[in-house]
């Protein structure tokens, strides 16, 4: 089993988890096609590539773990490579590998594995958990691929549902921070349940229309 996720850093829409299994001989099958870290590839090729890796794989398990979750499990001291251990020991219950890849968030990836292995049932299994192993090994590009594309369409309906561009949902995309503006002005800071609100891109944005709520109400104020 390869593990992957994508959305770790965004502050819109769902961490996706994808714990992805093979037999040992189908690894060929994944080198044939050609998988790689899904950041190496474009939109359209991880679509046509999920499609022939969904035909290879004998398990694709996809967990999402929504924002306003998120948020949840920060403010009880649950950080983010906590809640993906929790997540991906889900994953390797279900389906209980023989020896599992992870691409590890940790730079300290014991420390990972030990939380992670804390978390499970089933204990007989293998972990490998690396950085930058969605790079060096097939099985897990293949899980980065299923997990980013998948979230690709969460990210697609949430715009069909807001009616708006929202970009990739990272800090960096101008849109995604255009739509976090409009949503700070439009409800005087106050975030739906699709947004990140404990990370410090939002909070810098709420604390400005905030302030500026105030400073409107303090000149009203003296004006009356």
């Amino acid at each position: 089993m390869g593990i992957d996720e994508a959305g770790r850093g965004s502050v819109i829409g769902p961490l996706v988890l994808c714990g992805l299994a093979i037999n040992e001989n189908q690894e060929e099958e994944l080198k044939k096609i050609k998988v790689k870290d899904s950041k190496m590839l474009t939109p359209k090729k991880r679509e046509e590539l999920s499609e022939k890796i969904e035909k290879i794989a004998s398990h694709v398990i996809i967990l999402r773990v929504p924002s306003y979750k998120i948020d949840a499990n920060r403010r009880k001291g649950i950080n983010l490579n906590q809640i993906e251990a929790i997540k991906m020991s889900e994953i390797i219950d279900m389906v209980r590998p023989d020896k599992v890849y992870i691409d590890s968030p940790s730079y300290n990836s014991h420390k990972f594995t030990d939380y992670l292995f804390s978390k499970l049932e089933h204990k007989k299994v293998k972990i490998i958990a690396e950085n930058h192993a969605d790079k060096n090994y097939p099985v897990v590009s293949a899980a980065s691929i299923m997990a980013k594309v998948d979230r690709d369409e969460e990210i697609k309906k949430l715009e069909k549902e807001v009616g708006e561009p929202l970009g990739v949902g990272y800090p960096h995309d101008e849109l995604t921070i255009q739509h976090l503006e409009k949503l700070a002005k439009d409800n005087k800071g106050k975030m739906p349940r699709y947004v990140r609100t404990t990370w410090d891109t939002t909070r810098q944005i709420v604390n400005k229309y905030e302030q500026k709520g105030i400073i409107g109400f303090l000149k009203k104020v003296v004006k009356d």
